[in-house]
């Protein structure tokens, strides 16, 4: 098989792309080690900044994203028995739309297959070849027999196991990681949510977030140990414990009921560097994770795909080279503010097993500065709803 880019991994991050280089006459393929009714099967955030939003409207795919999303103009934050909001509107003039990342990927899907886009499923033994020249390949096996594609370019678009990062030589990366000493328990439940805006609570129990993805299904997440696992917890101490540590008023109208899905998610920052080798780009989680705390992870991998998608535009329309070559700069230079705003917000909100009497005054101390200064509300609220691209 021949193709223009090579797109390894078949989730968000991988499906933008395609899809934007489909809309601009550029060919690729796709290339997913699981089915497609897996990958829509995971359960993950569904925050989405504008720059998103925009990238799915140029990509066609934004019909259902507005009219079952949901604008979102600001965030409570609650400490102890104090809460309190931050004004998106207000500090920027941008509202983040809630629409799950699932629907997201199911939209993007569907717009390739309508094109007629290429996408091999359940592909086994990827191998990226001669990335560092002018002919890179990819090889791989599905149903047992071996295939190659000759492409001019690779998008290593597979998560952070996947295989497009390890492509890169020890030699070139580099590598940075930080790892959170707890993890997420979350449940989706077809509940109401208990607020029309996401809360997000520090608690001396620990970290809670309140979510949603439409009037009638919502997300919770508890901070929990990363010894736990989901079968620790059942439906009723997930609930009592939720309600330990977000605001009463809110605890008291919390409406409960069966979960239709209950999993942990371990915490890191990481980023590896560069995102270029050659003709090889990384994106997303292939290059980079934050903790999800700030809803910067897909997101970040948007930003990602804006800036390789252009640069590819350019290559192939201008024959240019300056977007490529200078595509590792400009995303890790946006990638590294994300995983700041990401780490301090975690930092902000969670309990730290480590954590002395001096820090958690200083926690207080800034979450208290948070609610009284204008300016730190508007900084966190241009970091929230999405940096420029």
């Amino acid at each position: 098989m021949r193709t223009q880019v090579a797109i390894i991994g078949g989730g968000p991050a991988g499906l933008l792309l395609s899809q934007l280089l489909h809309v601009n006459g550029i060919d690729s393929v796709i290339l997913e080690r699981k089915t497609r009714d897996y990958v829509l099967g995971r359960i993950r955030a569904g925050v989405l900044e504008q720059g998103l939003v925009r990238l799915m409207e140029e990509a066609g795919c934004a019909g259902r994203m507005h009219a079952e999303g949901f604008s979102h103009d600001g965030a409570l934050i609650s400490y102890g028995s104090e809460i309190f909001r931050i004004d998106f509107a207000e500090h920027t003039g941008t509202p983040v739309l809630i629409y799950g990342q699932t629907e997201v990927t199911r939209d993007l899907y569907d717009a390739r297959e309508k094109a007629g886009g290429k996408i091999e499923f359940e592909v086994d033994d990827v191998m990226i070849r001669d990335a560092d020249t002018d002919r890179p390949h990819v090889q791989y096996t599905r149903n047992g027999t071996a295939r190659r594609i000759d492409c001019e370019f690779v998008a290593g678009c597979d998560g952070f196991h996947g295989v497009s990062r390890q492509a890169i030589p020890l030699t070139v990366r580099r590598e940075y990681e930080k790892i959170y000493p707890f993890g997420w328990l979350g449940v989706l439940s077809k509940t109401p949510p208990v607020n029309h805006e996401l809360i997000y609570a520090n608690s001396e129990r620990g970290f809670a977030l309140c979510s949603m993805r439409n009037d009638h299904l919502s997300r919770y997440y508890i901070q929990c140990s990363l010894s736990d696992s989901p079968a620790d917890w059942t439906d009723e101490a997930f609930w009592e414990e939720l309600k330990r540590r977000i605001p009463k008023a809110q605890a008291d109208t919390l409406v409960t009921g069966p979960s239709i899905e209950k999993s942990i998610a371990p915490l890191r920052s990481f980023v590896t560097e560069p995102m270029r080798w050659g003709r090889l780009f990384l994106c997303g989680d292939a290059a980079h994770i934050v903790p999800p705390t700030g809803a910067k992870g897909l997101n970040t991998a948007a930003s990602d795909v804006h800036y390789l998608y252009n640069a590819l535009r350019e290559y192939y329309r201008d024959g240019s080279e300056a977007g490529i070559n200078a595509y590792s700069k400009r995303a890790l230079a946006r990638v590294w503010k994300a995983e700041r705003f990401s780490w301090w917000f975690s930092s902000l909100l969670h309990r730290y097993p480590d954590q002395s009497a001096f820090d958690l005054k200083m926690q207080l101390a800034e979450l208290e500065f948070l609610r009284a200064n204008r300016a730190a509300q508007q900084a966190m609220a241009e970091n929230y709803v999405g940096l420029p691209y």
